[in-house]
């Protein structure tokens, strides 16, 4: 993390990705456990559009506790990953905070939030369900890559303003994914049904593909940004 001069730190060493015109949509995507910012920059550039900007901040280097407490790029401490696992609940909700300041600080520069997809793979994906789900303001979309829901247990109560109720979630989720089971995909599916719209919540499986990600599922995202976020 910066210093306290900057305003978002995250934003003061993010990956991003500009527009190769007038910029008037935003994705923010968050990479997953032990990564940075680069690897999703440079799967985004592959499928950009020219007016949406990308960024790709990095997560803090924190010892995990699954990982021996090795200190490794981490939104936040992960004791587990199945669905009954203990959580870090103070660290979910202060990584929740730092990414709804990036969304904020792209409002003041003149990008509306419902111009606005947050998105990320794994962990990342698990946090941009979360952050999206308590924003205070209304987003286009989330796209969440082999993840899980946070702070699952809390939901729908969590979300209780109920801005983001009507939001569309593109969730893909490869079958063979050895790290979080394709079943835990669909175990959170069916709680997001229960936290927006049941309609808006889209969940594909692809055949053969552990924990990463393929060219079939950028594809998905590819349509999901175009149609959420239409050139103005």
């Amino acid at each position: 993390m910066c210093g306290n001069n900057m305003s978002v730190p995250l934003l003061a060493d993010a990956v991003t990705v500009s527009g190769a015109e007038r910029e008037t949509a935003a994705v923010i995507f968050l990479h997953g456990l032990g990564d940075t910012g680069h690897s999703w920059a440079d799967a985004l550039s592959s499928i950009r559009l020219p007016y949406v900007k990308y960024i790709c901040p990095h997560a803090p280097r924190i010892p995990v506790t699954l990982n021996m407490k090795m200190v490794m790029p981490s939104w936040f401490d992960l004791m587990g990953l199945t669905p009954d696992a203990p959580e870090d609940e103070a660290g979910i909700k202060k990584a929740a905070e730092n990414i709804k300041a990036i969304i904020e600080h792209e409002m003041k520069n003149g990008i509306p939030p419902n111009r606005i997809i947050l998105g990320g793979f794994s962990q990342g994906g698990a946090l941009s369900l979360y952050t999206a789900l308590t924003c205070q303001h209304q987003l286009a979309g989330i796209v969440a890559l082999s993840c899980w829901l946070p702070l699952h247990k809390a939901f729908p109560q969590a979300a209780s303003n109920g801005v983001n109720k009507d939001i569309a979630i593109l969730q893909c989720h490869g079958e063979m994914d050895p790290m979080i089971p394709v079943r835990f995909g669909a175990l959170t599916a069916e709680k997001l049904k229960s936290v927006v719209t049941p309609n808006k919540v889209q969940f594909k499986t692809y055949p053969g593909v552990m924990h990463s990600s393929c060219p079939q599922e950028m594809m998905a995202v590819k349509e999901f940004i175009e149609k959420l976020l239409p050139r103005i």
